[in-house]
């Protein structure tokens, strides 16, 4: 009987320690790739989409391919977003070439094995009771020695178990036992999250010397010529198209529906006083392993009991405090539905601000009303598709992690086929408001929303199901 091994990993990118944001920005340092490390722009021998992925980690589409597999990085239109040391952030100009030109300021993690004498991208086995996506975190921070929160997602690869190690492209041999790797982008946290969060998320171990002998951090363009797989190229591939979404800028802003609370039949007190059930509260500390992969440092609830209990664990292990947004409520929303999409909208905007990690907790009726408002701003259509439109909308005790940028979206008429995504970072006509130096100190004002200006042109780039394992 054919064995699959799963496993997952990431692309770990950081900025170029002697690039200033400025220096990023401008057109003139924007450097030629060498025609022969060009970076290819569509993965088309990447086994599996991140479609065919979704049925069994709940992960979200690949990013969009261009033309050829060959084809030179060149004329992508696209933005990033650059973090300094203090927390602000800077974009560049409306370059039409900015893609183009992030890529030779990043560098990218790449590992050495001395077991197969390879070059590849961090990664590993899933452990048992263990999802993908902790797998990846966890992984590439053995193997790269930095703690790091996961971005969207890339893409998934497979080939045969005889075959790992191997230089030669891989067979597709779908008799054989087989290992698959799902991957995702993935930027370092700062130490003190790391502390903050290590409760929640669990140890990391640094690999053994055996396993992992040297770590390179090297540029999109050097890193394709160093990597030993032409499936590790393909998932660079994805990763260039994710950039060319604007994926640099990105930030998750992650819905969570309380866990299951006590049937309203049987509750004898008021509907706001509910909790959750031992079930739900099960789910609701599992839950947290999965947010943890995300690092949200933004902890927002309606203040109702069951809301708050599903996040209150969380906000216990990492020492965070959690805000209460009334009209996110059952009640608040059914009297004005509009007040509380403002006020979620007021989130997403202080999230992109400050670019802060937030995760959202509130209820059935109300996620319905926010898909509605939340899948016209998808970057397409077949995205928007997973943000579902029945009731439940989705189980207790989930969340869907929602990446969002600047910039405009229309999904009306949008194919889905991933190609009217080129132009995202085009529609980016101003940068984020530089955040304080302290980070958190300030929330947006929900009371006030029509002096508060929200950020109305916001695209959501990549949608990831969060579901937690409860064993």
């Amino acid at each position: 009987m054919r064995r699959i091994v799963e496993a997952a990993g990431g692309i770990l990118y950081r900025w170029k320690d002697n690039v200033e944001p400025e220096q990023a920005s401008s057109p003139s340092a924007n450097a030629n790739i060498a025609t022969d490390g060009t970076i290819i722009t569509n993965a088309a021998h990447a086994t599996n989409t991140a479609d065919d992925a979704t049925s069994s980690s709940g992960a979200s589409d690949a990013a969009p391919s261009s033309t050829g597999a060959d084809a030179p990085l060149t004329g992508i239109i696209g933005q990033a977003t650059h973090i300094d040391s203090a927390g602000s952030s800077a974009k560049d100009a409306n370059d039409p070439a900015s893609a183009d030109n992030v890529l030779n300021h990043i560098e990218l993690c790449v590992v050495h094995r001395p077991k197969y004498d390879d070059w590849s991208w961090p990664k590993g086995k899933v452990d048992p009771n263990e999802s993908h996506r902790h797998a990846a975190v966890r992984e590439i921070g053995e193997e790269s020695g930095l703690p790091v929160q996961l971005g969207p997602y890339l893409g998934d690869i497979e080939y045969p178990l005889s075959e790992e190690g191997s230089k030669r492209r891989h067979t597709k041999d779908r008799t054989v036992d087989t290992k698959h790797v799902q991957f995702w982008m993935a930027t370092p946290i700062s130490a003190i999250d790391n502390l903050r969060r290590t409760h929640a998320f669990g140890p990391v171990h640094r690999a053994d010397i055996g396993e992992i002998d040297e770590v390179v951090w090297l540029t999109p363009a050097e890193a394709r010529k160093k990597l030993s797989h032409s499936t590790d190229k393909d998932i660079l591939a994805l990763f260039v198209d994710r950039v060319q979404e604007g994926a640099l800028d990105a930030v998750p802003v992650i819905i969570v529906r309380h866990g299951k609370a006590e049937a309203r039949k049987l509750w004898k007190g008021s509907d706001a006083n509910r909790p959750i059930t031992p079930k739900g509260a099960s789910a609701a500390y599992a839950l947290n392993r999965e947010l943890a992969c995300f690092n949200p440092t933004r902890l927002a609830t309606s203040p109702w009991v069951r809301c708050q209990e599903t996040l209150e664990m969380f906000a216990w292990q990492t020492g965070r405090d959690m805000v209460h947004l009334d009209p996110l409520t059952e009640d608040a929303f059914a009297a004005d539905p509009d007040v509380a999409w403002e006020c979620l909208l007021s989130e997403i905007d202080f999230a992109l601000e400050r670019r802060q990690p937030t995760a959202i907790c509130m209820h059935r009726p109300v996620i319905g009303g926010m898909f509605e408002h939340l899948r016209k701003m998808c970057a397409s259509m077949a995205l928007s598709k997973r943000l579902i439109a029945k009731t439940p909308f989705m189980p207790t005790g989930t969340a869907v992690a929602l990446f969002v940028v600047p910039g405009s979206s229309n999904a009306t008429g949008k194919t889905g086929d991933g190609n009217n995504a080129a132009g995202l970072g085009a529609e980016v006509s101003a940068s984020a408001e530089q955040a304080s130096s302290a980070g958190h100190s300030s929330s947006p004002n929900h009371s006030d929303s029509a002096n508060q200006p929200l950020c109305a042109d916001v695209t959501i780039i990549d949608i990831q199901k969060v579901q937690p394992l409860v064993y």
